[in-house]
């Protein structure tokens, strides 16, 4: 049984792996998640169950499968699906209340429409929405009382709008105050106040908590003060490979896209600094971090304490000439940041497939408590402590639409990724030979048997789950001899 641990849970949204110097980034200066991954284990294979935040969040909360918990798609974008948390449905916080945990969340919530943390007795206040609340009353409250000036932006960058209406989205600007003023900050505020109160309790009376901040960024539009804005020379940026993409033999959707978020409206050197600030706007959050992290040290729960990093999905800041998420299940958004660390494990990088689902069973093995009925994943701690394990040999991911309803499914191994696209042509890359995944060689007669192999596996796996999506396949994909029996309910009745 697991020693019952203290839990601070940071998150971020649509944050790329690559800005991290801990992930290989070389420029991009991150000390604070750099520190915690060198004393803690780096996952390198952490996968978001879907690349749009509610129904990733919703996973997280539930440890269900998108489609089994039903929030398929933002409430901002909603096509029918559910708004809220079904209540037989299981979630993260009932069993740690029920074990006398201080329980508290901080910042974005995201996971239903009206619902937020205070609803499930957690400590809290709800901010709604999917980006940083510059007008809510308690931010704005907040900068009163520390003399701070109210939010303004200048030098807007914004995309030009495919129909001619104007401009398009909002990308990045200027903001107008200093970086204590910022609604990272005041995140950071929050999630102090109630840190040093939970550490009171536990070392006069041994009560443990689970505590979580989650900053709305680095998600688009960029909004970040001079000093962050100007951090990082674009001549020091990389422009993503991938921007080389030509959309050839690829689903049409995905041209449609890049038309709507007008990332071909920006040359190279606009590219180039966008994503400059994007990495200041990910600096501006580590730092944040790094005020937790001495916290926890200053309180004297560093060695009781378990922290737990990660990110709702991706984003493609110009790769694949794409920006924000959307329909295309690229490496760019469905594979996220992981770092744990845990008082007493060994530092160590970890190659398994492990999903965002996996973090709902860790975080009550954490807390000494066994998963909840149904879970999707399985918790992470023997991975952490480095034991010998049987790790997943695959991913399996799914996407139901974001502004209009839209369907996929992806199985992804060591060196292939297959998308099922019922309404498009098909995508398999082979990401030894195509690491950028430029080029689509599902048709490819060299490729045929990968495609039969990784077609019947995704499709035995959607079989499993009871995912619905399979039904399709059952009469539309090569999936060999592995048809669902009696997948109609009376097929097989009749002659």
């Amino acid at each position: 049984m697991t020693i019952p641990r203290n839990v601070l849970f940071l998150m971020t949204d649509q944050h790329r792996v690559d800005t991290l110097g801990c992930y290989g980034n070389p420029v991009a200066r991150t000390p604070a998640l750099d520190g915690l991954a060198a004393e803690g284990a780096r996952f390198d294979r952490f996968y978001t169950p879907t690349a749009i935040c509610t129904p990733a969040r919703a996973s997280l909360f539930t440890g269900l499968h998108p489609f089994r918990h039903g929030l398929l798609v933002n409430p901002e974008r909603n096509g029918g699906a559910r708004d809220e948390v079904a209540d037989d449905h299981p979630v993260l916080s009932a069993p740690l209340l029920a074990a006398g945990y201080n329980l508290g969340h901080v910042g974005k919530w995201h996971i239903g429409r009206e619902r937020g943390p205070e609803f499930y007795d957690m400590d809290g206040e709800h901010l709604p929405g999917a980006l940083n609340p510059f007008h809510h009353p308690s931010y704005e409250q907040w900068l009163k009382e520390n003399g701070h000036p109210p939010f303004a932006v200048s030098e807007a960058v914004f995309g030009r709008a495919p129909n001619d209406s104007g401009r398009g989205h909002l990308i990045a600007g200027r903001l107008q105050q200093p970086a204590e003023a910022t609604v990272e900050a005041f995140l950071a505020d929050r999630t102090l106040e109630l840190l040093e109160r939970y550490a009171r309790d536990f070392h006069d009376g041994g009560r443990r908590f689970m505590l979580s901040c989650h900053w709305y960024g680095p998600h688009l539009p960029y909004l970040i003060p001079d000093e962050y804005y100007d951090m990082y020379d674009p001549e020091l940026v990389p422009l993503p490979a991938s921007m080389a993409e030509t959309f050839a033999g690829k689903p049409d959707v995905q041209r449609r896209y890049a038309e709507y978020w007008s990332a071909d409206h920006f040359d190279a050197d606009a590219w180039r600094k966008l994503i400059a600030v994007y990495w200041g706007y990910v600096t501006m959050i580590d730092d944040q971090i790094g005020r937790l992290l001495g916290a926890l040290r200053e309180l004297d729960l560093w060695d009781d304490t378990a922290v737990v990093f990660t990110a709702d999905h991706g984003e493609f800041t110009g790769a694949h000439r794409l920006n924000d998420k959307g329909p295309a299940m690229y490496e760019d958004i469905y594979r996220v940041p992981g770092i744990i660390r845990v008082p007493g494990a060994p530092p160590r990088a970890v190659d398994e497939f492990v999903t965002l689902i996996d973090l709902n069973p860790t975080i009550l093995d954490l807390a000494g408590l066994p998963p909840q009925e149904p879970c999707d994943g399985q918790s992470l701690l023997p991975l952490v402590n480095g034991e010998q394990v049987d790790g997943r040999s695959e991913v399996v991911a799914e996407f139901h639409g974001h502004h209009f309803p839209y369907s996929q499914r992806m199985l992804r191994d060591r060196r292939h990724k297959l998308v099922f696209n019922p309404e498009s042509v098909h995508e398999l890359y082979d990401l030894e030979t195509d690491p950028h995944e430029l080029h689509n060689v599902y048709e490819a007669p060299a490729y045929a048997g990968v495609r039969r192999d990784l077609t019947a596996r995704l499709y035995r796996e959607l079989l499993r789950r009871g995912d619905p999506a399979y039904s399709w396949m059952t009469y539309m994909a090569d999936i060999g001899g592995d048809r669902a029996p009696d997948v109609d309910g009376v097929a097989d009745e009749v002659a």
